[in-house]
């Protein structure tokens, strides 16, 4: 091939995720002539209400597999954690890269760590999971939706609508705002593929042939259990639940949660098991929680 058009969404960070993905198929076919197309999709639309109760990840994606689907676009780049479960007939995830960064980040002006944080402190967050496992350590703190770019909630917090916020780490260090980071928290487990970046494809040979060079391997098997855990729970942005894998020589890690967004009911579990019994892995884990307690949690969340 000696063109393609690579779709993004138009935020700086979703222009940088894209951005690397050219520059990291052009050190492999240096004549790729390469061009990123913007495209708006509703989700960067809607900022005035919770990314669950407006239709949850696909609100990113749609658009830009419309565009696919025209042969508008050729690829599309996401962060892996955006990208809905269940794909369009015809479109496939064509590879993952490497896992930066997985864990959130606290960020505050005023304090210098989670623990430091005073009774009623506001702290700003978009995510359910995230909201969840914060009330489930520290039920004296206030959670207020937090929508917008990464330096949309930056601005925010500057201006004292919060005490803190909690964002996604990768996203701060790839901007160059690492310095604003106080501490990773890494005891809250992350969402599915966060960290990673997803290249998603019409089901054509020659784009598959071309992407699949950037697959990471070791972050396409963790995303696999990740993704089929959240897959069977019925996992998506509008249910609090993590999920994380890694990989560590012969022996994958899985950390997992489902909660109630007041964070009062969690049933978790860590595991980690001989990586050559990684099929099915995250379908296993996600019925053990089930079975604990989390159905009754699940069906709560949706009684609700």
């Amino acid at each position: 091939m000696q063109k393609i058009k690579i779709g993004t969404r138009s935020s700086r960070l979703a222009l940088w995720q894209a951005q690397f993905v050219a520059e990291e198929l052009k050190k492999f076919f240096p004549a790729l002539e390469i061009e990123l197309v913007k495209i708006h999709t509703t989700g960067d639309k809607i900022l005035d209400a919770p990314l669950a109760k407006i239709g949850g990840k696909g609100l990113f994606t749609k658009e830009l597999e419309i565009q696919m689907a025209a042969g508008e676009i050729d690829l599309a780049v996401h962060s892996l954690k955006d990208v809905p479960n269940e794909l369009p007939a015809g479109f496939k995830i064509a590879a993952i890269t490497r896992r930066a960064q997985p864990f959130d980040a606290f960020v505050s002006n005023k304090f210098f760590s989670f623990d430091a944080l005073e009774k009623n402190s506001v702290v700003g967050t978009s995510s359910l999971r995230r909201a969840a496992q914060i009330l489930s350590l520290r039920p004296d703190l206030q959670i207020k939706n937090l929508r917008g770019n990464v330096e949309t909630r930056l601005k925010k917090l500057d201006a004292g609508e919060f005490d803190a916020i909690i964002l996604a780490a990768a996203g701060l260090e790839r901007l160059g705002h690492s310095s604003r980071i106080r501490k990773l928290l890494t005891e809250i487990i992350p969402a599915a593929g966060q960290g990673a970046l997803a290249i998603e494809t019409r089901d054509d040979e020659k784009i598959l042939r071309l992407v699949k060079i950037l697959n990471d391997e070791e972050t396409f098997l963790a995303a696999q259990v990740e993704r089929e855990f959240l897959r069977e729970i019925g996992g998506s942005c509008q249910i609090p639940a993590g999920v994380f894998a890694t990989i560590d020589g012969d022996k994958i890690n899985v950390r997992a949660l489902i909660a109630s967004t007041d964070g009062k009911k969690i049933v978790k579990t860590s595991q980690t098991v001989p990586l050559e019994k990684n099929f099915g892995l995250g379908k296993k884990i996600a019925t053990e929680l089930l079975d604990g307690g989390g159905k009754k949690i699940l069906d709560e969340l949706i009684g609700s």
